[in-house]
């Protein structure tokens, strides 16, 4: 058919006359379809001017109809126009409604922003359904902030109030979009301008309000719904409890289901289903099992994933057995609920009952195992470190038709390679190629991992080589693999290379990679080097962890820098973050060092301020400064204070005050201490030969008898200095022989071998 001919068919379709003068039968002829389709020929862009020519005056009507078929963009616009040119016409809302329609679909948005100011200078009366129709177009477009920039220029520009309908549109769109925290600031704009909100209104925004975690003030709208004469849904509820139980208040979501079903909404399975994992999430499976049993009572019945949630839970708290008995009474378990109970069993190092279900339970065509069963029971084996069962069930999965998959071989790769197997997982490799499938990055980070372990770090850099010749894409775990073993055999240079190189590979790195450096230059007291990493780590927002704390705190004590390190405390508590005991511990042990044993109790004083705990190794620490700087009287107090504090004293203790004791010349006092160290350990139960009444009950049993010898030989040493200074003494008396105390340590130790 020719193009003439389409527009003749197109005229007498829409009951257009046609000018016999200018659109003649004779001059085009009637041909008939000699093939091809009439609708294709009519998509063709058409001659306007022959289209011109067709038609004596073209009402908005006829108009109207003809932009609503599918005719291309250009030739609708060229019609609107010329359209126009006729004398006494005028365009009416619905042509421009027509082709903004059109206009919409192919995203011509400045070309509608056009027409729109050209209605209004028309006095063209604008109507709610063309602004939400271009407001969707926006949402399809991704232009959520269009959208919105449009709700108020129909205010502000257009002079049309938008109804809840227009707002709706845009909450949906803004929802839509990911803007849910920009949805309540429409939502309270739509309420302070009198517009009624319906049901559906407070939905999408409570929606916005869980989205960002804002829960509290979207169960604050539901109160409010009364207000505004609305009345909850049940989407609103299944909104709400499903994002109560996601942050754990199972209570919450609770009362909330019950008075769903009170006002006579219908939850559905997934609404359970969110009140049960909440439950099983707050190791509270009994409430989840009884809320299962009331769900089947009112009617409800619950599908794989309500079994899936309870077993689960009941595996990650060792009750396997209990998980068993549950898949039991489901009336259709599937494969999946029978892979949960195995893994449940691999993680407990229960193989056999694991193997146990795939041979006796899961049989016929709905149970049988799948290449997930497998790989979980693989995973167990290679976790037991029995590679060579691992590989046989390899061989019976493939017996029994179930292809191994790519996770399959990486799970024995890893086995084999954490061993320090690494021919045997390259056969592994091979064996992977024969089917097609190539290592993959977890592949080839076992193999790096496997090389640094055994010390071959050559081989460790070929593999990180050929990862890029086989276009498989390094990741974190790579990069910190390398650097760790890097750094570990003292090639830096090549490590912070590899460190720099990272942001190439689209890799950035985190706070493993730099803590990894941070501890590396602290071992090798370049301290300067490691405070560069941390500011870099700081400037990044990358959480410093503990080790790395500690070890900078370590490191500037050893090095004499305790001002600094002492500053660096400050600065890590000003900044929120809570330090433990350790790094206390390990400032307080620098101050002393560095003989600044008073700013040392000074900030021991404050560690209560700072909810920090001492510790047995705190007094420990403090007492040995305190020694050292002859301040005996105070470290005694000291050892006082912390058995007032409920703390026991250790070993390190009383030997740190017996040994200066001794060395300041003070053995009785040193004897003392001796003897308050072997009864605060119930060794010294009283020896007739001390002149003290005898007790044997520490001495029944062969645990007791080994204990008590092991206690006797921990403080020998200090008694020994004890003999010796004692010994040295001018004024010892003849009745307080020396011989008399080794006596009581070799009839103690007599008892505890008979």
């Amino acid at each position: 058919m020719s193009k003439n001919g389409s527009f003749v068919t197109l005229v007498l379709k829409l009951g257009l006359p046609i000018c016999s003068s200018n659109f003649c039968w004779s001059r085009i002829g009637y041909r008939h379809f000699s093939g091809g389709n009439e609708w294709e020929n009519l998509l063709k862009p058409y001659d306007i001017q022959q289209l011109h020519n067709s038609f004596n005056f073209l009402t908005p009507y006829r108009l109207c109809k003809l932009l609503k078929l599918p005719i291309d963009l250009p030739t609708s616009i060229e019609l609107f126009e010329w359209a126009n040119t006729q004398k006494g016409y005028s365009h009416s809302f619905d042509v421009y409604y027509a082709l903004i329609h059109k206009l919409g679909d192919a995203q011509q948005f400045n070309e509608i922003d056009r027409l729109l100011l050209k209605m209004k200078e028309e006095g063209i009366v604008f109507k709610e359904s063309l602004f939400m129709l271009i407001m969707r177009y926006y949402g399809k477009a991704e232009l959520p902030g269009q959208a919105t920039r449009l709700l108020l220029d129909m205010r502000n520009v257009y002079g049309i109030e938008p109804g809840f309908k227009s707002y709706n549109v845009v909450l949906e769109i803004l929802v839509a979009g990911n803007c849910h925290q920009v949805a309540p600031n429409i939502f309270y704009d739509m309420l302070n301008r009198g517009v009624s909100p319906t049901a559906y209104t407070f939905g999408i925004v409570m929606k916005a309000l869980c989205q960002v975690n804002e829960v509290d003030d979207a169960w604050s709208l539901l109160r409010d719904m009364a207000k505004y004469g609305c009345v909850p849904n049940a989407v609103i509820y299944q909104t709400l409890i499903y994002s109560l139980s996601k942050v754990k208040r199972v209570n919450d979501a609770m009362s909330l289901l019950e008075e769903m079903l009170l006002m006579g909404c219908v939850p559905d399975v997934e609404t359970f289903n969110s009140v049960i994992l909440g439950l099983c999430n707050t190791s509270r499976i009994h409430e989840a099992a009884k809320l299962v049993d009331r769900m089947i009572t009112r009617g409800f019945s619950p599908n794989a994933v309500t079994y899936e949630f309870l077993m689960q839970s009941l595996c990650k708290q060792g009750q396997v057995n209990e998980a068993r008995a549950l898949l039991s009474k489901v009336p259709e378990p599937n494969v999946f609920l029978f892979n949960t109970l195995i893994n449940g069993y691999v993680v407990i190092g229960k193989f056999d009952e694991a193997k146990s279900i795939v041979q006796e339970n899961m049989v016929g065509p709905s149970r049988q195992p799948d290449s997930y069963t497998y790989n979980i029971l693989i995973r167990g084996l290679c976790k037991e470190g029995s590679l060579d069962s691992a590989q046989e069930l390899l061989l019976e999965m493939e017996r029994k038709g179930c292809k191994p998959n790519l996770t399959t071989y990486t799970i024995l790769i890893d086995g084999f390679s954490k061993k320090g197997k690494i021919d045997e997982a390259m056969s592994i490799v091979g064996q992977m190629s024969e089917t097609g499938l190539s290592l993959n990055t977890t592949g080839y980070n076992s193999f790096i991992s496997a090389f640094f372990k055994g010390g071959k770090v050559q081989e460790a850099l070929r593999t990180y080589a050929e990862m890029a010749s086989n276009d498989c894409k390094p990741d974190i775990y790579t990069f910190n693999s390398l650097i760790h073993g890097l750094c570990k055999f003292d090639r830096m240079d090549e490590a912070l290379r590899l460190h720099k190189d990272m942001l190439l590979e689209g890799v950035i790195a985190n706070s493993v990679t730099f803590n990894t450096l941070i501890h590396a230059y602290l071992e090798r007291g370049a301290t300067e080097e490691a405070l560069k990493l941390i500011d870099d780590m700081i400037f990044r927002g990358l959480p410093l962890d503990e080790i790395t704390y500690n070890g900078l705190i370590t490191a500037l004590c050893q090095s004499g820098a305790v001002e600094k390190a002492l500053g660096l405390f400050e600065e890590i508590s000003r900044k929120g973050i809570k330090l433990s005991i350790i790094a206390s511990n390990i400032l307080i042990n620098g101050l002393c060092r560095a003989q600044k044993v008073q700013d040392a109790l000074d900030f021991f004083s404050e560690m209560p301020y700072r909810a920090l705990t001492p510790d047995v190794v705190t007094y420990n620490t403090l007492i040995n400064g305190l020694c050292k700087a002859e301040r005996i009287e105070e470290a005694v107090g000291l050892y006082e204070r912390l058995q007032v504090e409920g703390i026991i004293p250790d070993s390190v203790t009383y030997n740190t005050l017996i040994n200066w004791h001794c060395k300041l010349g003070k053995p009785k006092e040193a004897l003392v201490l001796l003897y308050r160290a072997l009864s605060a350990h119930d060794l010294l139960s009283g020896l007739a030969k001390l002149g003290l009444r005898k007790t044997t009950e520490h001495l029944e049993g062969n645990s007791g008898k080994q204990t008590l010898r092991g206690r006797l030989l921990e403080f020998r040493k200090d008694s020994e200095r004890v003999l010796l200074a004692v010994a040295q003494k001018p004024d010892w008396k003849t009745d307080q022989d020396p011989s008399l105390l080794e006596f009581v340590w070799v009839e103690l130790l007599e008892k505890t071998n008979r």
